[in-house]
């Protein structure tokens, strides 16, 4: 861990230009990145802070075939809306750029070219996977198969999204093309690959090392256990129609593999920021006083801690990564994010949702976040986290303040009088809490930091709710402007230490309290007087609004439509039984009954068992819907019968016909009703 670095170069994961940002990106990489940048910038650190859309590989053709579009087409559409949504939630990149410019395939194929110069690939012609019938290699995402770590039947040839493992295509068992469905055949086909293995060594010294004390549980385990099943080399090319041009004799028709220019689209938009701001890029990736930190997901440990590293080093010219917090999976009601299945809660519906309420979502993703183990969203939790902590504390506390000053002293700050013991040891406290929470975001735990600085509004609360100056003002009005001065202190330390996290907040609240430059930390921890004596602020804001029932109801009910979505979608249609003669047909008789009583059958969980008025008479049926309707709801039901059926001895008792029931779209059985009004019982069904 480097100490006391002259500046910080800050990487977030580049997002894929195949759909929009949903609360698992946040939580996962975006939200702790900005955090950790923006506290930086307070601490006066110099910090650049990059991302990018990652806009070539697998994901992005399969997604433009599925739409009918070019790829040129879906990486404009998402990049907009990606970016649009990054700048509306404050997420507060120093440049977000694009790997589809011309400096980062510039820059891709002139790393490529160097590696290939200093003979650091192997060139290798190897057995690929081939769809015969859509004429094409299939790499990564264009197959599908069982995964041969964990069994998952849906692993993709680069990743299985169950456990995580990075796969081959041919590492798949029972693989088929998501093209066109056919099994594919094993073709030849030349590739250059990076050999690993030589960077075992390396990788041993400075990550199992080095690294063993400062990085992250997950992270460390996980390249551990790459690294002791030994590396092997990696394929750095792809035979695909989009992407960055392999820049070598004899590799026409080839492309980069996304996984090795993607990560140096952090380079190039460093480079693309200095050309913009008329600075130089290269302290920022090739100075020993600069500390690297990526921040991505789970699912991209190994490729940033072994490949983008054994690429460095192979350049060798670059500094290493010195930290990588990846944080573990956020799941959304109980069941994993999916973009292919929009079971998602996505940014820029959320901001159209609840405008002006990005912060209310930062603080729900944060204090949830999967910092060391899966987590899960709800929209309940998110509506307890708003009303009974932001509002109810942070908020409740702020507006009494504001208020009691505008109330008592016109707005004006007023001059303390003497201080209490109390007084002094609530100051006191207050001036530790800067120390507090950069010591939990100096060891990525996000999470905890969130927790002080709640603290401190607790703090500010419990002050109030002991000196309760509304009380004293009657009786020892001397007492007051002391008391009203320490909880502005309070108040006013809110306002710079929320800035990371709160961002929104913490401008509405210098707004409120009319401070026009920013408090950095250290002022906090060094001063008793954040906000002068004699300072005019203005008049109360809530900073949060509850939120109501109906709106979360809205949001329940949005999710319930994707599912039953997903259902109808994915129901697979029964073929056509055997052909049959209309006289077969005909002797089958239905017949229009009511359910006149229903029990449930003694020792049999599905089985109800019915007495209809099927018209001709009044028959028992014995039917396995118990699991679905309870006997006193389907009383008085209208029902088809099928009256001819030959009868059937079920546990002791005889089933004279059966009732036609279905599933509907959410998977729930219904029954097939007639449900015309004036027909009576006993009416046939031609």
């Amino acid at each position: 861990m480097k100490q006391n670095p002259k500046r910080y170069t800050i990487t977030a994961a580049l997002p894929y230009t195949n759909g929009p940002i949903h609360i698992g990106h946040l939580a996962g990489v975006y939200v702790p990145s900005d955090i950790y940048s923006r506290y930086l910038r307070l601490c006066g650190r110099d910090v650049l802070f990059v991302c990018g859309s990652d806009e070539h590989g697998v994901a992005i053709s399969m997604k433009a075939k599925k739409e009918g579009v070019s790829p040129q087409e879906i990486i404009d559409k998402y990049d907009g809306i990606i970016r649009k949504s990054f700048v509306d939630f404050g997420i507060s990149f120093d440049n977000y750029s694009r790997t589809s410019s011309k400096i980062h395939h510039d820059t891709a194929s002139e790393f490529f070219k160097k590696l290939y110069d200093n003979g650091n690939f192997i060139e290798q012609v190897t057995e690929q996977l081939y769809d015969t019938k859509a004429n094409q290699f299939l790499a990564d995402r264009f197959v599908i198969g069982t995964c041969p770590k964990c069994g998952h039947e849906e692993a993709y040839g680069d990743q299985c999204e169950k456990c995580g493992s990075t796969l081959n295509p041919t590492d798949l068992i029972n693989p088929k093309s998501t093209i066109t469905g056919e099994i594919p055949v094993m073709k030849s086909t030349k590739h250059w690959f990076l050999p690993l293995d030589r960077y075992d060594d390396f990788l041993r010294e400075w990550i199992l090392i080095g690294h063993k004390s400062d990085w992250k549980p997950n992270v460390y385990g996980q390249v551990k256990s790459w690294i002791d099943g030994g590396l092997e080399p990696r394929a750095v090319t792809r035979d695909l129609d989009w992407g960055i041009d392999v820049p070598v004799e004899g590799a026409e028709g080839k492309k980069l593999y996304v996984w090795f220019d993607a990560p140096i689209g952090y380079i190039s938009a460093t480079k693309e920021w200095a050309l913009r701001e008329g600075k130089e890029w290269e302290p920022y990736w090739k100075n020993e006083d600069t500390k690297l930190v990526h921040f991505i997901g789970k699912d991209n440990i190994v490729f940033h801690c072994i490949i983008f590293p054994a690429m460095l080093k192979a350049e060798g010219s670059y500094i290493l990564p010195d930290n990588v917090p990846a944080n573990e999976f956020l799941n959304l009601e109980g069941n994993k994010l999916s973009t292919s299945k929009n079971w998602a809660v996505w940014l820029h519906e959320y901001l159209e949702d609840f405008p002006y309420q990005q912060d209310v979502l930062r603080y729900a993703l944060t204090s949830n976040a999967p910092e060391t183990k899966d987590n899960d969203f709800t929209w309940k939790d998110f509506q307890a986290r708003n009303n009974n902590e932001l509002v109810a504390i942070f908020g409740n506390f702020v507006n009494r303040v504001v208020v009691l000053t505008n109330k008592y002293y016109e707005g004006i700050v007023p001059n303390p009088n003497s201080f209490s013991e109390v007084d002094n040891a609530t100051l006191t406290e207050l001036k530790a809490y800067p120390a507090v929470i950069s010591s939990s975001v100096e060891r990525y735990r996000f999470r905890e930091a969130l927790g002080e600085l709640m603290n401190v509004a607790r703090l500010g609360n419990k002050y109030l709710a002991d000196e309760e100056p509304w009380k004293v003002i009657k009786d020892n009005p001397e007492r007051v402007p002391t008391q009203m001065y320490v909880a502005l202190q309070i108040t006013a330390a809110l306002s710079s230490l929320c800035e990371p996290f709160l961002p929104f907040t913490a401008a509405k609240l210098s707004r409120i309290l009319k401070i026009e430059s920013k408090i950095d930390w250290e002022t906090v921890s060094e001063t008793s007087e954040l906000i002068t004596a004699g300072h005019q602020i203005g008049e109360a804001e809530l900073l949060f609004a509850k939120i109501e029932d109906e709106e979360i109801q809205k949001q329940m009910d949005k999710l319930e439509a994707t599912k039953v979505a997903n259902i109808a979608e994915n129901k697979i249609v029964e073929s056509q039984k055997e052909t049959i003669q209309y006289e077969d047909f005909a002797k089958i008789d239905l017949r229009v009954g009511t359910i006149l009583e229903a029990e449930k059958m003694p020792k049999a969980n599905k089985l109800l068992i019915l007495k209809i008025d099927t018209g001709i008479d009044v028959r028992t049926i014995v039917s396995g819907i118990a699991e679905s309707f309870s006997p006193e709801e389907i009383i008085g039901k209208r029902v088809t019968v099928l009256v001819n059926l030959a009868p059937r001895n079920l546990r002791g008792v005889e089933s004279q016909g059966m009732i036609l029931m279905t599933t509907n779209a959410e998977g729930k059985l219904v029954f097939v009703n007639p449900g015309v009004d004036g027909v009576a019982n006993g009416e046939t069904i031609n």
